[in-house]
């Protein structure tokens, strides 16, 4: 039996092993080939795998097979050397620094970690991003990503890759979004400007903590963010050690300046100023300052800061810069001398204060005298230069520490959440664990925020996890680890009175001399040294007291407020909002205090949101990029705890929560809690959990069952689930994708019939009319051919096929050149006189157009063919029609006395071309039927033709010597043969789809799988889920049929009808019906009462108490009972959203024939499923959805469908009915489409409005149902009304 670990060992040995699915639906996995089923086709090899990058160590190191400090160590080093600075303990990234650009954060590198877990891609930082931001998405939690490690070990490289990430995932085409993600990216360059410095350790090393908050909508849209600073070293304005450098504005500012600033601020380069020189470190190799200050100018833009506010920052840096230079010179006495006083005038100037008041406040300070609780006198003792230095030194960080804060709220009100917040990722990068030659206040408060960081770490990945298994009473091997409350202890407790406890105690005690506050400290920490070791978890530190009491006061006196105060520079007042109250008797915070206090808020911040951890490495302290300090890096490892992780990863749990949470997120993966989305099962959140994890096929190690939560063992069975439930959906949209387009194909396939029938039937009327035209022109005066009379003569017109631009079409078109279109073409042949011959028909092509008759030859030269136009004849030139009595084909255009004289035709289509003539020319040309014919030669020489009734011509006519020899035809009087009788045949089945539910009125219909009653979701209550449906009552604009009563629920009666209640119509059955859940059951001449008609073939009826739907079809309508002969009371209005019951169709006599004539159309009648479901191409109403005139209701009703055979025919089909199905579910609350953005910034983007009905399904548009109509009467009404 293969163990749990040794199955996810094999997992990332053999790589041919299924990888674990993406937790995103839509990647498809190759199947296996069936077994017997023939050669499966071997994929060919591919000579670039050779090439490919082999993997080098362990890519997670919870597959090492030996878990040693030493052994982590080397698989570092291995993939470091390698170029493979991402590993992974479980869900925990390790990152080593490698100290150059490796190219692996480019834009497609960061679209293959896009969708995909962590198992599916390498370790990389944009994976920890990945998750974060799905998890959120999924799970509906707060994410945070805690990234801890030393100084340079690449902290604040991995926040800067988080936000890229999250800001190109994020997606979002709203502009306040784009703005939201570009101002989140633009506080990286800023705030590195002005918070980041080059140190021994690091060039480009963070000397404050930041906690970046990204607030997303219910979209996963980013709408705000907001930053949280902590503990700036501010130190570093006024002093560094030799080789670093002071913050990067300062050099930035001073070397890109433009010519403007330099004279406003009487700015110079940076070995001018004491602050920025003193170090002997002036450039950094790999910095550009000159780049980075226009960079930093950029992002001040975008954060939204204005051209004052940015001058008034640069003003503030040149303050600071100008007061380094104040240099003191000792006068006899031992007082300090300002040594330039232009120096101060400048700095006066830039305050806007008084330069003597400057002076003054450097040199000196005012003391006041208590007696009694009451005010004494007041004193200005002069200072020392030492302390003339502290003073000023204390002003240029007080200015820079509040300038900086000022920043950071300004660029928390730029990025104020556009919209309602669903949840938010947070970003911790913060400052490394530090241990220099000289230790102080500044690098205990680091080492303080980072031992916090650790206990998290201990807190929710070691102590935490190992008190929840033996809670939830889950089987564990309880792992031993270093937990560092103890240490947290020492630093931060009041009682005992901790570091911060005795150093705010020795403040207060000797508040007036700090060397005396730190001999009162050391003797509160009984130490004999001026020096004492904390051992930390990332090692022992030494720290030097002196001048710690002092840093840990932090206040400024009382004279450089009041100076401040005196500025006229509004801007510096205002980043000293707050001054001491003298007054007041208590002790104003330290900075133990805020830091103490600042570090609590983030704890507290970072517990209440699902963690993600980053930690990073140092590989040495040379900054080399091939440089691996194994000794160094095993410190790392060991205070960073990852042996103790790895094996706490092995043997725990990856993935736990509630029972109600695991059935709210997993249900639907169990047909046993789940029914076409809803939450079914009828048990408690543990046994329903149970049963979802037992029916998707996991084994039973890889989860355990807690008191109140699943734990589930290793990642892949997670991912598993997830992509299980993305594929429900997809599945689900798959099976009613599937079921529609069955639907509609038999839909279609109906439609495609009906419409071959209307169309058939159509062109038969419009030919009927055009025949019937024809005979009317030529009036019984003229024998008629026998096939020009039989049924399915068509007059189709075009016979030469012109306008289906056919070549011999195209051809005479070309010929003719005509551009219209064709009304009449056909060969014919024309009488053609020879010089000394007698005439003789010859062959030739006629096309009518609505101008002119065109008469086209065709001769053959050199054996080549030429079609030429002979003669057009204008039709206002045509006077009249000649044609013979007899049956013969020959007629004569009278066109008057012309040169070519007329023109003799023989055409098979004489009437028809006689009858198009006359149309085309509203009947202005005369016909003439007389037993011969007149024309016009040549001029004015008449001839004539006669015509002589020959039986012997075997077929058609002859002509010969002016006489046409012609047999007997068809009387005069003769009409078009009636159609014929179609044979009577066996109806073709429809072939292609089905119906979306089996059964017809011949088969009894099967019964379906009961729906389970919707439950309510575990921990939320019953209310809610009623409420959900809300959303289908106020649509409003869909009149699907209200779903039937559950069994056992009272329905509520209707209201009582408003007198005087107006007459029911009844129907009878004509057919038995058994119907389901919903319809309504009755026997053959059972009496329904109509409730509702809806026109997809269902009505809801009424038999008694009982309400349902029933097939129309299976309905005859009981005529109304005459009335008394009292005034009609006005009709009733129809309820809303839908137009009153059309009156029913009667049935007409049996063996009554359908004739053209006599029918009398209704053409806005409906034809019943006639191109159902469609609308009219052009957007308006189809000729049968028009408004009836008035007159066509009684006709329409009087021969709506002939019922010869109703006794001796089955009944009719049923159609499909809508199934009333669940209500739609309505959106979450709180997840409103993202919509335009508001004009103001901090109000609520309002949800979009509901989609508009579409036409002809909203409840106003709905037509109302008609009854059952013969279609062939309905075609021949709508042909009537066309000729009338």
């Amino acid at each position: 039996m293969v163990s749990p670990l040794d199955s996810y060992v094999l997992f990332w040995l053999h790589p041919q092993l299924p990888q674990a699915p993406s937790k995103k639906a839509g990647k498809k996995v190759a199947a296996t080939p069936k077994k017997g089923g023939g050669t499966s086709k071997v994929a060919k090899a591919d000579w670039k795998e050779g090439f490919k990058k082999k993997q080098v160590g362990v890519s997670d190191m919870t597959l090492l097979t030996t878990i040693t400090n030493e052994s982590i160590n080397e698989n570092l080093q291995k993939r470091w050397t390698n170029a493979e600075i991402y590993t992974y303990i479980g869900a925990v990234l390790i990152s080593v620094n490698p100290f150059k650009d490796l190219g692996i954060y480019t834009d497609e590198v960061l679209q293959r970690y896009k969708g995909k877990n962590r198992l599916e891609v390498p370790p990389h930082v944009f994976g920890i991003a990945e998750s974060a931001y799905y998890n959120m998405n999924a799970y509906q939690e707060n994410q945070c990503v805690i990234i801890s490690g030393e100084s340079g070990a690449g902290k604040t490289e991995a926040a800067k890759r988080i936000m890229q990430y999250i800001a190109a995932v994020s997606g979002g085409q709203d502009s306040s979004i784009q703005e939201i993600k570009d101002m989140v990216l633009a506080t990286n360059p800023l705030l590195e400007s002005f918070g980041c410095a080059k140190t021994l350790r690091n060039n480009n090393s963070s000397r404050h903590g930041k906690y970046l908050e990204i607030m997303f909508n219910s979209q996963g849209e980013p709408v705000g963010a907001q930053i949280t600073n902590y503990l700036l070293e501010k130190g570093r304005v006024v002093g560094q050690v030799d080789n670093e450098r002071n913050f990067h504005i300062f050099y930035q500012f001073t070397k890109g300046a433009s010519d403007a600033q330099r004279e406003s601020y009487g700015l110079q380069t940076p070995e001018a100023y004491a602050y920025t020189s003193l170090s002997n470190c002036l450039d950094v190799p790999g910095i550009d300052d000159v780049e980075d200050f226009s960079e930093t100018i950029r992002a001040m833009q975008v954060i939204g800061l204005s051209d004052v506010e940015q001058s008034e920052i640069f003003r503030m840096l040149a303050i600071i810069l100008w007061l380094g230079n104040v240099q003191y010179e000792e006068l006899d006495d031992g007082n300090a001398k300002v040594a330039d006083t232009g120096v101060t005038d400048f700095i006066a100037y830039l305050m806007d204060v008084d330069g003597e008041r400057v002076q003054k406040v450097m040199t000196s300070k005012v003391m006041e005298t208590q007696r009694g609780g009451r005010r004494g006198s007041v004193y200005d003792v002069p200072l020392n230069p030492a302390q003339a230095s502290s003073g000023r030194n204390a002003l240029a960080k007080a200015i820079y520490n509040n300038l900086f804060e000022w920043i950071v709220s300004k660029i928390n009100v730029s990025m104020k959440a556009r919209s309602s917040t669903a949840h938010l990722i947070g970003i911790l990068d913060i400052f490394g664990f530090e241990i220099f030659e000289d230790n102080s206040f500044e690098q205990l408060c680091i080492n303080y925020v980072n031992e916090k960081l650790q206990q998290i770490f201990i807190e929710l990945t070691l102590k935490t996890e190992q008190e929840e298994y033996v809670r939830e009473q889950i089987k564990w091997t309880p792992i031993k680890y270093f937990n560092n409350k103890i240490v947290c202890d020492l630093i931060e407790e009041r009682r005992p009175p901790g570091l911060f406890a005795a150093l705010n105690d020795a403040c207060a005690t000797a508040h007036a001399d700090p060397s005396a506050a730190d001999n009162s400290f050391v003797q509160r920490m009984a130490i004999s040294w001026r020096q004492f070791l904390v051992k930390h978890y990332a090692g022992d530190v030494m720290y030097n007291v002196a001048g710690m009491t002092d840093k840990n006061k932090d206040v400024l006196v009382k004279d450089l407020l009041d100076l401040i105060a005196s500025s006229s520079n509004q801007f510096l007042q205002g980043l000293f909002p707050d001054r001491p109250d003298p007054n007041s008797k208590k002790r104003p915070p330290t900075a133990g205090d805020r830091i103490k206090q600042s570090a609590g808020a983030l704890v507290e911040n970072l517990m209440r949101a699902q963690p993600s951890y980053i930690r990073t490495i140092k590989p040495n302290q040379n900054r080399s990029s091939t440089e691996y300090d194994t000794k160094a890096v095993l410190h790392q490892v060991k205070y960073l705890g990852l042996q103790e992780n790895i094996r706490v990863r092995r043997a725990g749990f990856a993935y736990r929560n509630t029972f109600e949470k695991m059935v709210e997120r997993f249900y639907l993966l169990s047909p046993s809690t789940s029914y076409a989305g809803e939450y079914t099962w009828q048990g408690d959140a543990k046994s329903g959990c149970e049963r979802i994890l037992t029916d998707t096929g996991i084994a039973k190690d890889e989860w355990q069952m807690g008191v109140t939560k699943a734990f589930i063992k290793n990642p892949e069975t997670l991912f598993a689930l997830e992509t299980m439930r993305d594929r429900y959906w997809h599945n689900m949209a798959a099976r009613i994708q599937r079921a529609w387009r069955n639907y509609m194909r038999y839909k279609h396939e109906c439609a495609r019939r009906i419409q071959r029938f209307w169309k058939n039937n159509k062109e038969g009327l419009e030919y009927a009319k055009t025949r019937d035209y024809g005979h009317q022109i030529l009036a019984g005066r003229k024998e008629r051919r026998r096939f020009s009379l039989i049924s399915y003569r068509r007059f189709m017109g075009d016979y030469l096929d012109i306008n289906g631009k056919s070549a011999l079409g195209e051809e005479l078109q070309a010929a003719c050149g005509i551009t219209e279109p064709v009304s009449f073409s056909s060969r014919i042949q024309v009488l053609v006189s020879k010089l000394g011959r007698s005439s003789k028909p010859s062959p030739r092509f006629l096309v009518l157009t609505e101008k002119a008759v065109y008469i086209v030859v065709t001769t053959v030269k050199d054996g080549q063919a030429y079609t030429t136009l002979e003669r057009k004849i204008p039709l206002v030139t045509i006077k009249s029609v000649s044609m013979s009595t007899m049956r013969d084909d020959w007629m004569v255009l009278n066109c008057g006395v012309t040169e070519e004289g007329d023109p003799i035709i023989s055409c098979v289509f004489k009437t028809e071309l006689t009858a198009t003539l006359l149309q085309l020319t509203q009947a202005s040309i005369t016909l003439t039927i007389a037993p011969a014919i007149e024309y016009n030669k040549k001029k004015d020489k008449k001839a004539q033709i006669k015509f002589l009734k020959d039986e012997t011509v075997p077929r058609n006519d002859m002509y010969k010597s002016h006489t046409v020899h012609v047999p007997s035809g068809e009387p005069p009087n003769s009409l078009s043969r009636p159609p014929a009788k179609r044979k009577e045949g066996v109806v073709r089945p429809i072939t292609q789809g089905k119906l979306l539910r089996k059964g017809g009125p011949s088969d009894k219909p099967t019964a379906s799988r009961p729906k389970p009653a919707a439950q309510p979701l575990p921990g939320k209550s019953a209310v809610a889920v009623a409420a959900k449906p809300g959303m289908a009552s106020s649509a409003g604009a869909h009149h699907a049929p209200p779903a039937p009563p559950p069994p056992g629920r009272a329905v509520a009666p209707p209201p009582p009808p408003p007198p005087p209640e107006p007459d029911v119509e009844q129907y009878k059955a004509k057919f038995a019906f058994d119907g389901q859940e919903g319809e309504m059951s009755f026997k053959k001449d059972d009496v329904l009462e109509l409730v509702e008609k809806d026109d997809n073939g269902w009505w809801r009826v009424k038999k008694g108490s009982e309400e349902g739907w029933a097939p129309s079809n299976y309905l005859e309508l009981i005529p109304p009972k005459p009335k008394a002969a009292l005034a009609p009371p006005p009709p009733p209005l129809p309820p809303a959203g839908r137009r009153p019951p059309a009156a029913p169709a009667a049935s007409t006599a049996p063996g009554v024939k359908v004739s053209v004539k006599s029918s009398a159309a209704d053409p806005s009648a409906k034809p019943v499923a006639v191109f159902p479901g469609m609308a009219p191409s052009n957007g308006s109403a189809t000729p049968w959805k028009k408004t009836p005139s008035n007159g066509s209701t009684e006709s329409a009703a009087a021969s709506s469908r002939p019922v010869s055979s109703i006794g001796h025919k089955p009944p009719p089909p049923v159609a499909t009915k809508p199934k009333p199905g669940p209500p739609p579910i309505a959106s979450k609350p709180g997840a409103p489409k993202v919509g335009a953005k508001p004009p103001i910034p901090t109000a609520s983007r309002p949800p979009a409005a509901p989609p508009k009905p579409s036409a002809g399904g909203g409840g106003a548009a709905k037509p109302s149902a008609v009854g059952q109509m013969d279609l062939a009467a309905a075609l021949a009404k709508r042909a009537q009304r066309l000729a009338d």
